[in-house]
């Protein structure tokens, strides 16, 4: 099925905003209800455990505010639950054994990595279910607010959930994206490794350049300019047009250099620096950059280190 906005439009006219209510309102949840309200989302009920989450996040959403997810549940055509993922599963068989789902029901899911598994209970008693994640990084509500629109969000769905998941997509200001159940663990590893590992990288970054002498605020401030012009290259030229520095030169002196360095220095880092630098090997030689026997080279290097 296409996502084409034309063919879409006459669908989306026709079909009425649902009633919300969102159950776990922490940072996406607060986000998403704001963001829903603005769309002309009526959200009508709010519910969490938390009395601190609930006053801080109303303020966001309106709604009706409840501290029982079956009294939300009851008051909303369509329900998303965004707690955290390890309760998804026991929210939504409560709600479904309190009578607050049933036919004509909608109850949506906003894990990255869970399926539509974590929302049986729901479909028994009749709702339809749904996953939709944002492929975005969540500090605080309004950083989620602000980030949200323009971001892909992946959608897991079947039938006709899978048009009004789309229309709730758009609504945010995000671009839909299929994802099948079984690969939505391998989806949110993708996301993981580009926004978490990728904050876990700078943080090792910051340590080596600590280690030199700088504080945290000289460190960053020392090798940001850098990250900032990569990130830069990696949008206008691509990814990998964008790799630069001795593998894709083919320098295996320095390589060298590099990892008696940090044999001496930082062992705890030299596995790491191996295994990324044996990705970007190979990403030298698609581009053309690194010559085969230049590549066994380092490769071996690289291996002989992380294998010490």
């Amino acid at each position: 099925m296409g996502l084409s906005d034309v063919s879409l439009k006459g669908l989306f006219r026709s079909m009425k905003k649902n009633s919300i209510a969102i159950i776990g309102l922490g940072k996406v949840g607060a986000a998403v209800g704001y963001l829903l309200q603005l769309s002309g989302y009526e959200i009508s009920a709010v519910a969490d455990q938390s009395a601190d989450a609930l006053e801080k996040g109303v303020s966001y959403t309106g709604g009706k505010v409840c501290n029982d997810p079956v009294q939300a549940s009851l008051l909303a055509d369509s329900i998303f639950i965004t707690t955290t993922d390890d309760f998804i599963e026991s929210v939504c068989n409560e709600i479904s054994e309190g009578g607050g789902v049933g036919p004509g029901k909608k109850v949506v899911h906003m894990s990255g990595a869970g399926g539509l598994d974590l929302l049986e209970s729901a479909r028994r008693s009749g709702a339809q279910v749904a996953s939709i994640h944002p492929l975005q990084s969540f500090v605080d509500i309004q950083g989620v607010i602000e980030n949200i629109p323009g971001s892909t969000f992946s959608i897991t769905a079947e039938g006709e959930m899978k048009d009004w998941a789309i229309r709730i997509v758009r609504d945010l200001g995000g671009t839909p994206f299929f994802v099948s159940e079984n690969d939505k663990p391998l989806y949110h590893a993708a996301a993981c490794m580009a926004s978490n590992y990728l904050v876990t990288l700078m943080n090792m970054v910051e340590g080596i350049y600590q280690h030199l002498g700088m504080d945290a605020d000289e460190a960053v401030k020392s090798f940001w300019p850098l990250v900032r012009g990569t990130m830069k290259n990696m949008e206008d030229r691509g990814i990998e047009k964008s790799l630069t520095g001795p593998i894709a030169r083919g320098d295996s002196g320095t390589i060298r250099k590099h990892l008696k360095i940090l044999k001496s220095k930082m062992p705890e880092l030299l596995d790491v620096y191996c295994e990324m630098g044996l990705f970007a090997v190979d990403i030298g030689l698609k581009n053309n950059t690194l010559s085969k026997n230049r590549a066994k080279e380092i490769k071996s290097l690289l291996k002989g280190a992380s294998d010490e």
